[in-house]
């Protein structure tokens, strides 16, 4: 069974998907088994910018299952409307009004079965695709892109997900920004959840909400502070005052923002910035050969 990193964060601009790259660079190097990446920020993926030398696999188009009503069967009755938990269909029998909303729609088919006049047949909607990337030697990256207008990022996710190679020994799910239903539905089975920080006032805000999000879901976590040097040292001291794991932390340079900039990975790193991410494997590490036992340091 795959041993599944979360990378999270409690807002955007910390560096979570540069800390996620990275760590899944060094984490492959470090790791006798196969890892795969998954980009589960649907509505803005880009950890391929990080891999220039890929092979594009299978690419499949997800669909949701959208009510249709065909007017001349209908009765009115509005048994659909009313098991409809979402509110995403409108009968206004008077004025014989129909309306699907497909935003507000979750596919869940009770519309179908509460219809006794089978005048609602389900019709296929793409929210987005899921594309296969092998990046060689045993890795690989699957990323999800929601369809521009769609509003089903947590489907999509989950579709995603269920597309994760299987034979891989670690899994790591580079998730949305924030604390929506999103980044719920990725880190929801995860064994472990690093949450990368920056030492402001708004980011130890966005951290405060993520760890208590953490804490509802029962997750096992610990915190990645990037940029670190910033600030005045509050968010060390939350950390430390409340025994949350402090996993690494990451300098404030201008080297590391022009790696980023320039889609760069690890091995374009000084040594003292890259011995930085190596320690942080080093604990994930130990971590994975607690459960795994094939992980060399």
């Amino acid at each position: 069974m795959s041993y599944k990193i979360a990378i999270a964060s409690g807002k955007g601009g910390t560096g979570k998907t540069s800390v996620a790259v990275n760590l899944y660079h060094f984490l492959a190097r470090e790791f006798t088994g196969n890892i795969q990446i998954l980009d589960c920020d649907v509505e803005e993926p880009n950890d391929l910018l990080f891999f220039t030398e890929h092979k594009q696999g299978l690419q499949e188009t997800i669909n949701q299952l959208i009510p249709e009503i065909d007017a001349e069967l209908c009765t009115y009755c509005r048994n659909c409307s009313e098991y409809c938990e979402f509110n995403a269909l409108t009968i206004i029998p008077p004025v014989k009004f129909i309306q699907v909303n497909d935003v507000l729609c979750h596919s869940c088919g009770a519309c179908s079965v509460a219809c006794t006049e089978e005048a609602l047949k389900e019709v296929k909607h793409s929210i987005g695709t899921v594309t296969n990337y092998d990046l060689g030697l045993g890795k690989g990256l699957l990323e999800g892109k929601l369809r521009i207008g769609s509003a089903m990022q947590t489907m999509l996710i989950k579709e995603l997900k269920s597309r994760a190679d299987s034979n891989c020994d670690i899994l790591i799910f580079d998730a949305p920004p924030g604390t929506s239903c999103s980044v719920v539905q990725t880190v929801v089975d995860a064994d472990f959840v690093v949450l990368v920080t920056e030492p402001t006032p708004f980011g130890l805000h966005d951290l405060k909400l993520t760890i208590e999000l953490m804490k509802d879901l029962n997750k096992d976590f610990g915190v990645v502070i990037n940029k670190a040097g910033l600030g005045s040292g509050e968010t060390q001291e939350y950390l430390v005052q409340n025994n949350i794991e402090i996993l690494g932390e990451i300098p404030f340079k201008r080297e590391f923002a022009e790696l980023y900039a320039e889609g760069l990975l690890g091995d374009h790193m000084s040594e003292d910035l890259k011995s930085d991410f190596i320690k942080i494997v080093n604990v994930l590490g130990q971590k994975i050969l607690v459960n795994e036992g094939n992980y060399h340091s």
